[in-house]
């Protein structure tokens, strides 16, 4: 049961991830009776503390930080902690994960699967958990095209990264612990930054190009790369951790899966043509066929920026459909709904601009040798 003054107990991993740091303040915010346990590695334990300490008081003091780590056996915790944890959880939301494609393939399967794995040990111990909330992705479809429903997983897709490769394992052993776990599956399209703020973490995905058009002279027109007429499924990560929270708290989410996606997504084409035109900069023209950019990308000297990149064009190019039917169904009656990219692109366009000024103010060029950086490196910082 709880622990005594507050109506319940959440587990929070992944802690002080983008995902997990906005989760965390939404929990906070929206659940003024809830006390919440985030397991951080001791690696990280700085950052997490510089984010408490920005937030309000009454927030600080019903957020308990534990030293531990997601991926290692009873999640790097002592056999008392363990115990202690399960005795008072309610409910759990696992946004530990790797989605960075620059790890190492080992390093993902053991966040990613191995990770599920030992929360799904925590979860079966709980004597009283509610729900295990697991945000995966819908990544999960790999080259999948055409429509992909909430209740499809193993679909003999092929998966272009590891890391969707891993998550949908990780996925595969919470929908066989579903049988005596309750769990809820939550599975975003490509996240993007906050609707109201811009906030992002990191650039990487449509971020890559929306920096080459934001930095781009203004009289140049940027190619596409590919032809831009399929769709691109974008979410705020507002939109995310709303949607996540009160799915994880319905009485008919147990036990299934949910797209948390754009209803009506644009096409690649229209969304940076929205993005050149926030940036003050000409909509793309032309477009580089997809094996040749994908071609240009293996250019030495780019090995390091070159997963991501080359990710995200095959994303540009793959004709997909995510059904949210069960979604849908649910966060109609919280009135939670995605908000169209056209209402935020400002927003996204405003946020990168700020964060490029900042570093080129920072950056001291005259102590900086040209082979410090990569050309991209360079270029957009």
């Amino acid at each position: 049961m709880p622990r005594p003054g507050y109506n319940e107990v959440t587990l929070l991993t992944g802690f002080p991830s983008f995902l997990a740091r906005k989760l965390a303040a939404h929990l906070l915010d929206e659940e003024p009776g809830t006390l919440i346990y985030a397991i951080v590695r001791a690696k990280f334990a700085q950052e997490a503390e510089q984010t408490v300490a920005a937030w309000p008081k009454g927030w600080r003091s019903r957020f308990v930080m534990i030293e531990g780590d997601a991926a290692a056996m009873d999640l790097g915790l002592s056999g008392i902690e363990f115990r202690a944890l399960a005795s008072e959880i309610d409910r759990i939301h696992h946004a530990a994960q790797v989605t960075y494609l620059g790890v190492d393939p080992r390093t993902a399967k053991q966040l990613n699967v191995d990770g599920t794995c030992e929360v799904l040990e925590l979860a079966r111990a709980c004597s009283s958990l509610k729900c295990l909330v697991l945000h995966s992705t819908a990544e999960v479809a790999g080259d999948r095209t055409g429509i992909v429903r909430e209740d499809e997983l193993e679909a003999a897709q092929r998966f272009p990264t590891f890391i969707g490769e891993t998550r949908a394992r990780a996925e595969k052993l919470a929908r066989r612990a579903m049988s005596t776990v309750p769990i809820v599956v939550v599975r975003p399209a490509t996240i993007v930054g906050d609707s109201l703020t811009g906030e992002i973490d990191r650039f990487d995905g449509p971020y890559l190009l929306i920096l080459l058009i934001v930095t781009t002279p203004a009289e140049i027109a940027v190619p596409l790369p590919g032809r831009g007429d399929a769709p691109l499924n974008l979410v705020p990560i507002d939109f995310v951790v709303r949607a996540s929270r009160a799915l994880g708290r319905h009485p008919r989410s147990t036990g299934r899966t949910f797209h948390l996606v754009d209803p009506n997504p644009l096409t690649a084409k229209r969304v940076f043509d929205l993005v050149a035109r926030a940036s003050d900069r000409p909509a793309p023209r032309g477009f580089i066929p997809t094996n040749l950019t994908k071609a240009l990308l293996r250019t030495p000297g780019l090995e390091r920026f070159a997963k991501s990149p080359r990710a995200f064009v095959d994303r540009l190019a793959t004709r997909v459909r995510f059904d949210a039917r069960n979604a849908d169904e649910i966060l109609a009656e919280s009135r939670i709904a995605c908000p169209p990219f056209e209402s935020y692109v400002d927003k996204i366009v405003d946020y990168v601009r700020d964060r490029v000024r900042e570093k080129r103010e920072r950056r001291d060029f005259s102590g900086m040798e040209e082979t410090d950086a990569n050309p991209i490196e360079r270029r957009i910082l």
